[in-house]
């Protein structure tokens, strides 16, 4: 019987555990897409206690929490952080399946040297022994931590309209060697059926530094927007979306009627007129045209994140907002118009590097298909299936989303993990990740279905670990 999470966790075979300890454990990380606060690394933040730091915004834990029968109070609430931590210590062993139950353990081993499993018992002397070294141990500043787990960048989500202020500080104070770059998230602008879609489009026009009134108003004011972005070293946009929509003009161009269709909808839109639905879908196909062509012309990688039904808890939104832990997945079928939409911008030459990811399993095929029709450009995997996310990155839904690239396309060029995570806690969910890559891989060479050549597999390893990524998000300009 193996160790609880010993040095060998989830590494099955020798070839796995050679792989990944002589290939994968000291590769840096970039974590490409991330919802750290930018301040936060700006000030290099020290956090007071293990309860704001591992419970603090993680809507993950919170629906763990409501699933264990924990009160509110408990997890979003009012109640002392120890009262919350040990909610949580209580919660941890119902969790055994969930990658929950070996992430929090990855994260006290490597942040805190605590091997111990968590619960009702161990809770009070694990709460004084990491909060001791919250207290004392430099390493757990966010610029030790960076320093720790080898980050070598991080990409922040950001709003068209936000100032980064932090961004720039942040590079001003050059106290770490990570780089924090911004990524721009534009699902404001494109989101023109939402109730408070005149009032961001005033927010933006005023951080653009002029009135928007009219489309091409808005399409300058974006433009200046993204040049800040890129100044600002930003390397790639994300956008979250149910689905792609595909809509053009009523006679079926693309072109200056479609714009001025298009338009003519933004126009009503600012009035607080309703638009019809499929004006609506036009008006968001154009708005992603454009950006696409954007983002192709500065170098950028495009991802889109498809198939989140967003608050679906209405009660709870209005009690809560959003990023609360109520969000699903949703089965929009996809197919037809991701592969109109990047048709569209392939025939325009404007087709950026893209990343395609989808929270409902049933795409992976669709995608992975639908984007090998797009490869090209001389770029290796310039078209990429996103790696499993939110929902899918446990064990299976890992192993899935790799297999079906290595099924349809080229593993090898994959760009791997990211922790799409709030929290500076997550990085031992790339340590996951790669152990379950060298399972994986190991398993096959022993297996006799790829050669048992260390240095082909090896390489594969730093590749998809680290190097496909530090090679792809470099603007291609």
């Amino acid at each position: 019987m193996n160790l609880f999470m010993d040095k060998d966790f989830l590494l099955t075979t020798k070839t796995a555990r050679r792989l990944y300890h002589e290939a994968a454990a000291e590769e840096p990380i970039l974590d490409y897409h991330c919802h750290l606060i930018p301040q936060e690394i700006a000030d290099n933040r020290r956090f007071p206690d293990l309860a704001y730091m591992w419970l603090g915004g993680d809507h993950y834990k919170w629906r763990a929490m409501r699933s264990n029968g924990v009160d509110e109070r408990f997890i979003t609430g009012n109640a002392e952080p120890y009262d919350k931590f040990l909610a949580w210590a209580e919660t941890v062993p119902y969790l055994i399946g969930n990658p929950l139950y070996h992430w929090t353990h990855l994260e006290l081993q490597r942040y805190f040297g605590i091997d111990e499993p968590l619960n009702k018992a161990s809770a009070p002397e694990i709460w004084k022994a990491a909060n001791e070294k919250l207290r004392h141990d430099e390493s757990l500043s966010v610029y030790g931590i960076f320093k720790r787990f080898k980050v070598y960048a991080v990409g922040t989500t950001d709003d068209p309209a936000d100032t980064l202020e932090w961004h720039e500080k942040a590079a001003a104070a050059k106290g770490t060697d990570t780089k924090v770059l911004p990524s721009f998230r534009p699902d404001r602008v494109i989101n023109i059926d939402k109730p408070d879609f005149a009032g961001y489009i005033a927010k933006l026009g005023a951080a653009a530094g002029k009135a928007i009134t009219t489309l091409e108003d808005l399409l300058e004011a974006l433009r200046a927007r993204l040049d800040l972005f890129d100044a600002r070293g930003c390397q790639a946009s994300d956008h979250g979306l149910e689905y792609i929509p595909f809509e053009l003009a009523k006679d079926g161009s693309a072109g200056s009627n479609w714009e001025k269709e298009a338009g003519e909808t933004f126009a009503k839109a600012l009035r607080g007129a309703p638009g019809d639905p499929v004006s609506l879908e036009s008006y968001k196909t154009f708005m992603l045209s454009f950006l696409g062509s954007e983002y192709h012309d500065r170098g950028w990688v495009m991802q889109l994140h498809l198939a989140a039904i967003r608050s679906a808890n209405s009660r709870m939104f209005k009690a809560l907002g959003p990023d609360t832990g109520y969000d699903a997945v949703h089965d929009h079928r996809i197919a037809a118009n991701l592969a109109c939409f990047l048709d569209l911008l392939e025939t325009k030459g404007k087709l950026p590097k893209t990343i395609l990811y989808s929270l409902n399993p049933k795409d992976f095929y669709v995608l992975s298909t639908i984007m090998g029709a797009f490869q090209g450009d001389g770029i290796p995997g310039k078209m990429q299936l996103g790696s499993a996310w939110w929902f899918l990155d446990h064990r299976d839904g890992m192993e899935e989303q790799m297999k079906i690239l290595g099924s349809t396309g080229l593993l090898s060029r994959f760009v791997g993990m990211l922790t799409d995570s709030r929290s500076f806690l997550s990085y031992p969910r790339h340590e996951y990740f790669r152990r379950i890559l060298c399972n994986m891989l190991g398993a096959w060479a022993e297996a006799g279905e790829v050669p048992a050549d260390f240095g082909l597999l090896s390489g594969a390893v730093k590749d998809i670990s680290f190097r496909n990524a530090a090679r792809y998000f470099q603007k291609t300009r």
